[in-house]
């Protein structure tokens, strides 16, 4: 099997923590010969999709992680498997590599995940197809529709549709001081759509991130617990991750979710839920997997690899 992944500069990951890595030792381990690109090497003749592309060989060393080989300039065709891995903004850029990468897609190779479900689910607003998974939830650009939500609950949380890691994430309550200006920042002053969601203090126990392969849970979760004064769990932001097993309506949630995902080819899927309630469903470059792979001596990234070699034996 050739593999391609496409990725933000690998030279900057911390391997402890980054789940591309985690898919690359895998696939390595499994034999594949794997290949490396960036945004920028990407391109398109005509109908062809191609890229520039140099050979990669991984090992789990902090010191020296990756080498490069040959590099080659050929077309994505000659790929059994892509791994599209760049972190968000899904920006227009991102956009166009979604176009390029269905061009691969119609050649025969396999896209993970999907590329038009890249470039059509919004990893915010996706959760608004289960309702019955979710706290009561609100999308807009209004400010008097955030300000009555906000009457509504009382304390909610406000944070944009594209962002990543906790990044501009606001908990808000009516006698916040900074309340107006928080709105006006988010919606752009009216011209930008924004969520908001009920707070839900079950947060102290963690924002739980599950991993789904090809709709499958990985049978515990990373509860990501916010540090003191926080109401974000998020790593990136500064919370504690701790292992804990699903319950049982963690995997409810899963089993609504697990039809869709495989209709829509999302082979590889991170969930974040917050006590009983839904809160996001991450697509574009989920993470966890070497946390939950060191808690619990798994091998997440092999199942990865198991999954996409039956997905791709059955296209």
């Amino acid at each position: 099997m050739k593999l391609g992944i496409i990725m933000d500069p690998i030279a900057g990951i911390n391997i402890k923590k980054d789940s591309s890595f985690a898919m690359l030792l895998a696939a390595q381990t499994a034999g594949w010969e794997t290949f490396y690109m960036e945004s920028g090497d990407l391109f398109l003749d005509n109908t062809a999709p191609g890229a520039r592309m140099r050979h990669l060989t991984v090992k789990d060393n902090m010191s020296q992680w990756y080498q490069f080989g040959a590099e080659v300039t050929c077309d994505l065709a000659t790929l059994d498997v892509i791994l599209m891995r760049k972190d968000p903004p899904v920006d227009m850029e991102y956009i166009y590599i979604t176009y390029l990468l269905e061009f691969a897609q119609q050649k025969g190779v396999l896209v993970v995940n999907d590329p038009s479900a890249l470039r059509d689910v919004n990893e915010k607003m996706f959760i608004n197809s289960f309702p019955q998974c979710i706290a009561p939830t609100l999308v807009t650009r209004d400010a008097g529709q955030i300000l009555s939500f906000l009457e509504d609950h009382k304390d909610i949380i406000l944070k944009p549709l594209e962002g990543m890691g906790g990044t501009s994430i606001f908990r808000v309550q009516e006698s916040d001081p900074n309340l107006h200006v928080i709105i006006e920042t988010l919606t752009s002053k009216g011209k930008r759509f924004t969520m908001a969601q009920r707070y839900l203090p079950e947060i102290r126990n963690g924002d739980k991130r599950i991993l789904l392969i090809d709709g499958r849970p990985v049978p515990y979760a990373l509860a990501r617990i916010p540090k003191p004064g926080e109401s974000r769990g998020n790593l990136a932001a500064g919370g504690i991750g701790r292992g804990i097993e699903l319950t049982n309506r963690d995997r409810e949630i899963c089993e609504q979710l697990a039809p869709v995902l495989r209709e829509k080819g999302l082979l590889f899927v991170g969930i974040d839920v917050i006590g009983e309630y839904l809160t996001e469903i991450n697509i574009t470059s989920p993470t966890c997997i070497r946390e939950l792979d060191a808690l619990y001596d798994l091998n997440i990234a092999k199942d990865i690899i198991a999954s996409i070699e039956i997905r791709h034996a059955s296209k």
